[in-house]
């Protein structure tokens, strides 16, 4: 039987900043949606990639929860697409974009990926030293 595990603050939270993620692509979708015509080739639509990636990762930390290193798909695609996003020098040009709605929706989705990163690093430290916890406590008990 599945041993199932109740999620972490700090998991909980990190879904947040996936969320949010996902709700600063759309607001940069709705603002200027010929920017994601590069999409239609690949999904058949012009839609924006990143928030299927974010559901992915989203999806993957749930099914993994029972697991300490469960938040590690949130922390990989918040540092691939605001870190590498950064250091790409695609993300740069969307900040200091005309498009008002373009500016916000960046500004909102980084801020949930920035949060969704520290969360779940947050909650993989604290589940590692719990489950190492766990573990020397039950070294210790006397089994008779």
């Amino acid at each position: 039987m599945l041993r199932q595990r109740r999620l972490s603050r700090s998991t909980l939270i990190s879904f947040a900043g996936l969320l949010v993620g996902v709700g600063g692509l759309v607001i940069q979708w709705i603002a200027d949606p010929p920017k994601f015509a590069d999409a239609q080739r690949s999904f058949g639509v012009a839609f924006p990639p990143g928030i299927a990636f974010i559901v992915v990762a989203g999806l993957l930390t749930l099914v993994t929860a029972r697991w300490w290193w469960h938040a590690v798909f949130g922390v990989f695609i918040a540092f691939w697409i605001a870190g590498v996003g950064t250091l790409a020098g695609q993300l740069t040009p969307n900040l200091t974009s005309h498009n008002a709605g373009t500016v916000a929706g960046n500004v909102v989705m980084t801020a949930g990926l920035v949060l969704a990163f520290a969360a779940g690093v947050h909650s993989m430290v604290t589940a590692f030293r719990t489950r190492r916890t766990v573990r020397r406590e039950t070294d210790r008990v006397p089994q008779g």
